[in-house]
């Protein structure tokens, strides 16, 4: 039916992937780790996805997550705000998340090259040339790009965002403590937030954003975490009660959540390389996986009408209707937190008027799909 490369193998990439192979089109993906890795990210994921993923084939039962149903914000100095999640979500983790879906695309008959980056993408006579870093060149009618947050490919594909500098970084850990495995909890401190949550085998993921500038302050993580994180008294409980498990802390840098293209050089790109969603409404994982869906879908189209232009349109369009205004949502009440007294003010504020923040939690979400 045709050919796919697919670049990167987190869950945008996987799971269009899988559905590509389930409609007889031969995909090669190109994972520069070797599964299972971990991954910067928050792990919690609302339930929209789940009647997604059993057309995926995926028994997300088996991985045992947590199940989460409640949401609290806490402001820098402690101040609480609780709320319900009508839909809910899960927690479980991208160590065990990705290599079980990678699995499951094993079985659908894709490829997969591991260990493996890709040099350069080339578009010419309706053909792409992909350029691996073990030397060997690739040709294919159609490439998706579901490379993550940040990655050489901007760089080479000129994408604007990747020029400007981002001041944001993200650190996460998992670790055990005694917290209430249902709860999905995000903390204020100066100049960032960290969210925690539970995911399988009794752990936690703690993950938080930050600045380069408050680290840079600091000098190390660990005395950062001591001078600004643990003036939120949630969060210096979190520190001292417990156990983390990771000897060094995952960490990514120059984080972007300026507006991207979801088509750069005829390269259809899903996930975080097509727009990253701020922590602070915690449905990165979600978005990720509906648009490695609506991806495949586009390119499937394709293969039956074989219009290029046809093909970006419809896939520029319906990125932009499912997911623009949760990203605009999200930029617009990261400005309300993060800086010490507007935090404090708007979980307040907040505390006060619940209905706002089913809003804010309806509008950061989607519906089943």
């Amino acid at each position: 039916m045709g050919q796919v490369i697919v670049i990167g193998g987190g869950l945008a990439g996987l799971s269009s992937a899988i559905l590509l192979a389930q409609a007889g089109i031969v995909v090669t993906l190109i994972e520069k780790k070797n599964y299972p890795f971990h991954r910067v990210c928050g792990e919690y994921i609302s339930n929209e996805v789940l009647p997604f993923l059993e057309t995926l084939g995926a028994d997300i039962a088996a991985l045992k997550p947590a199940r989460i149903n409640q949401f609290q914000l806490s402001s820098p100095s402690g101040k609480m705000l609780k709320a319900q999640l009508s839909l809910g979500g899960f927690g479980v983790s991208r160590f065990v998340l990705d290599h079980y879906l990678y699995q499951l695309a094993q079985q659908q008959g894709v490829t997969f090259k591991l260990q493996t980056s890709v040099e350069t993408v080339a578009f010419s006579d309706e053909k792409f040339t992909v350029t691996l870093s073990d030397g060997s060149v690739l040709q294919s009618e159609m490439v998706a790009g579901a490379f993550g947050k940040r990655s050489n490919l901007d760089r080479q594909l000129n994408r604007p965002f990747f020029a400007a500098r981002s001041p944001y970084l993200a650190i996460k850990y998992h670790l055990k403590t005694d917290l209430p495995k249902n709860v999905i909890a995000l903390h204020n401190f100066q100049d960032g937030y960290a969210g925690i949550s539970a995911i399988e085998n009794d752990r936690y993921c703690f993950c938080y954003l930050t600045t380069r500038q408050n680290l840079k302050m600091h000098k190390t993580v660990a005395k950062m975490e001591e001078k600004v994180l643990c003036r939120n008294p949630h969060l210096q409980k979190i520190f001292r009660e417990s156990e983390f498990l990771y000897e060094q802390p995952e960490v990514i840098n120059e984080i972007s959540f300026a507006p991207k293209s979801a088509v750069v050089d005829h390269v259809l790109c899903a996930g975080d390389a097509a727009g990253l969603i701020t922590p602070l409404c915690g449905n990165g994982m979600a978005m990720a996986f509906h648009s490695g869906k609506i991806m495949a879908e586009e390119i499937i189209a394709y293969f039956q009408h074989r219009s290029r232009s046809l093909l970006e349109t419809n896939y520029t369009k319906a990125w932009q209707n499912q997911f623009d205004t949760r990203l605009r949502v999200g930029r617009a009440v990261q400005q309300l937190f993060g800086k010490k007294i507007l935090s404090e003010i708007a979980v307040g504020a907040l505390q006060k008027i619940p209905f706002a923040v089913q809003l804010i939690i309806k509008n950061t979400h989607g519906k089943p799909f």
